[in-house]
């Protein structure tokens, strides 16, 4: 009878987090007076970096390179057109709608949020908020930074237009 009961809970806990897709999204904010067409380059702050440095540099270069698919150059010195900058976090999503896989425990999901902001170089007001949320894959971590990062920039409003 335990075995049975075993069973029916690895059972529950494997066919529980398939059935459910929580629907995340990447939103746009850009301020309505800004012509992003005008940018051509850009400078880098570092404000709410990775505590993780790998994962750090697996934005940081994925960042770049969607800035440099919509035409920007990093500046060689000084201040770009625009100022970039990312901010990163990890959180555990619970479906509360799932039935629970044993007493008071309910399928479990890794998310991660990333915001990337482009800033007015004098008063570092944002022009731009690019925000992802999307489920963690341990596993394949930098596949999954790629993928959000260029899912951002497809709504980069310069790409929009198009």
């Amino acid at each position: 009878m335990k075995t049975l009961i075993v069973i029916a809970l690895l059972a529950a806990t494997v066919a529980a987090p398939a059935g459910y897709t929580p629907k995340y999204r990447v939103t746009v904010w850009a301020e309505k007076r800004t012509d992003f067409s005008k940018f051509r380059t850009y400078s880098v702050m570092r404000s709410h970096p990775s505590s993780v440095p790998e994962i750090d540099k697996q934005i940081v270069a994925a960042i770049e390179r969607e800035l440099h698919a919509v035409g920007l150059t990093r500046a060689a010195s000084g201040q770009g057109d625009a100022v970039a900058t990312y901010a990163s976090m990890t959180r555990t999503d619970v479906n509360v709608k799932a039935k629970p896989l044993a007493k008071d425990y309910r399928p479990e999901y890794a998310v991660g949020t990333l915001v990337v902001s482009l800033l007015d170089p004098g008063d570092l007001r944002p022009l731009l908020k690019l925000r992802a949320d999307k489920p963690l894959d341990a596993a394949g971590l930098d596949v999954t930074i790629g993928t959000m990062v260029a899912e951002m920039f497809a709504q980069y409003p310069t790409r929009r237009r198009k």
